[in-house]
Order: structure tokens, then sequence, then C-alpha cells
């Protein structure tokens, strides 16, 4: 039987210490993947292969040529001066917006059907997808001036359904530029917004339905915008490969467009005036540029670190 002193006596004992966590080691280095020796192949690579072209075109740009007695930023005066060029550059800009509004307009419910309805499916349209990038661009292009062509087999089903008068070369109208384009470069624009889609919590989609949204108002207010990063990203993929595409443009339109990228080509291998090409690719670069700024802008935005 306890008494009352051996009570008070063990309400008067300590309670055992609790054991504190074991104190985080002194100089702790930080994680890291590699070792700083193995980057060292990668920065080679990257300087031989894209500092240092990167700087000769620049250089060549700014002292050869008609830079060496008109001065260093002849031809960058003569791009952002002349009307004919800066037409071209708004056409440049005018072909990539256009591709990247089609590939959004055609790739969002793609994208959407693959995340949400698609099942056992998703391989296969991925891989429908990704076929035309495993396919040489000459034998996609050609391939685009035989179904377009004026006997070809979209032209004649065109004229039978009562669609175009008669029989035409589609393959020389400024249209088949941006077919051929939206056929290479929707996949970007997909998959960008497929591997956003597939982190939107459907919780948050089923949390509007019962609240009383209806399935537009519920896309508009939650699904849309939870996809804006990826729609961005694929927007962004598109538009930039979009102005530097120029063999499109040599085979298909029938020279009625015509961008930066094909006058690139042609003062490289008909006017041979690397200087002025080479401004021009600069130009395009500093375009791109401005593209990852913007790209990168929209994500800090949005709470992501670029």
């Amino acid at each position: 039987m306890i008494t009352d002193v051996e009570m008070t006596a063990d309400a008067e004992r300590p309670a055992p210490a609790l054991a504190s966590p074991a104190p985080a080691r002194a100089g702790r280095r930080p994680y890291r993947l590699v070792r700083s020796r193995w980057t060292l192949p990668v920065l080679v690579f990257l300087g031989f292969f894209f500092v240092i072209p990167l700087g000769t075109n620049i250089w060549r740009s700014v002292a050869t040529g008609d830079a060496l007695t008109a001065g260093p930023f002849v031809f960058y005066a003569k791009l952002l001066g002349d009307a004919y060029y800066v037409g071209i550059l708004a056409e440049t800009l005018k072909v990539g917006a256009i591709a990247t509004l089609l590939c959004l307009v055609l790739g969002y419910p793609v994208a959407y059907f693959m995340v949400r309805h698609a099942g056992r499916w998703n391989a296969l349209i991925v891989f429908l997808l990704i076929a035309p990038l495993l396919t040489s661009i000459i034998m996609r292009t050609f391939g685009w001036r035989v179904l377009l062509a004026r006997k070809g087999p979209v032209t004649l089903l065109l004229h039978d359904w009562g669609l175009i008068a008669r029989p035409a070369n589609l393959a020389d109208d400024p249209v088949a530029v941006y077919v051929a384009l939206v056929h290479v470069l929707i996949p970007f624009m997909v998959l960008s917004i497929v591997a956003v889609l597939q982190q939107v919590d459907r919780r948050l989609e089923e949390s509007s339905r019962v609240l009383g949204a209806g399935p537009l108002a519920t896309f508009l207010r939650i699904t849309l915008p939870l996809s804006l990063d990826g729609v961005a990203t694929g927007c962004i993929l598109v538009f930039v490969v979009a102005n530097g595409s120029f063999l499109t443009m040599l085979l298909l339109g029938g020279g009625k467009v015509t961008t930066l990228s094909v006058l690139i080509y042609q003062q490289f291998n008909v006017a041979q005036d690397t200087g002025f090409a080479a401004a021009m690719g600069n130009l395009l670069l500093f375009v791109a540029l401005i593209c990852l700024a913007i790209q990168a802008r929209f994500l800090r935005r949005n709470g992501v670190k670029a």
C-alpha cells in the first residue's frame, strides 16, 4: 500500500529530461550532385559550340564588309532604318504570331483530352504528335507539296466538296506555310500544356461544379488559369522556332512569305554578305531573348522560380 509520504516523494522527484535532438554537424557541406571538376567538359562543350560561334557572329556583324568603312553598326542601322527590312521583320513576327495562335487553338483541346479522357490511348496520341519530329524536314515539306499540288488529294477533295471553284496549286499559297508550320510545331505546344495540366488538382474542378458552376465556367475560372504556365511555355517555344524556320518558306508559299530567316539564307548563299547575314541572325537572337525574358517574368509572377 502506497503511503502519503511515498506519493509526496514521487511528486517532488524531477521528471526525466527529454532527449534533445542531435546537434547538426558544424560546417556541413551543401548537397551537390557532382563535383565541380565534372562540369568542366560541359563548359568546354558550351564554349566551343555556343560561346565562340556566337561571339564570332557578333564580331562578323560589326567588323566585316561595309562595317569596316561605314561604322560598326551600319548593318543594324540598315535593318532597322530601311522600310523594306522593317517590313520583313514585321512579316517574321506576324508568321510567328499566327503559327503560335493556331497551335494554341488546336493544341489546347488535344492536351486537355490527353490528360482528362485519353486513358490507354494517351501513348498512341503522343506517338502521333512526335512522329513529324522523327521525319526529315525536307521530306515533310515535299510531302505537303504533293498533298497540296494541283492534282494532289487535298486539292481534289476540296474541289469535289465544292469548297474551291477549280483545282489549284495550293502549295504556292501562303496558307500552305502555316499548315506546314503547325504540323511540326504543335507537339511543342501540346506537350508543354500537358505537363502543367497533369499537375492541376481535379478536386478543384469538382468543387467548382458542386458549387454550381457549369463546365465552361469551371474551365475559364479554374482549369485555364492554372494551366497558363504551360500555355506560356508552349507559346514561347512555338514562336521562337517559327521565327527561325526558313526551309518551309523556301519550298512552300510560292515565295510570297519572306522572313528574316529566308533573307539570312539568301545573304549567305546568294549575295555572300556574311556581315549583313550575321546582323540578321543577331536580331533574331535578340527577339528570342526578349521572349525568354517575358517567360521568366511570367513564371516569377506566378510564384515559380525560373
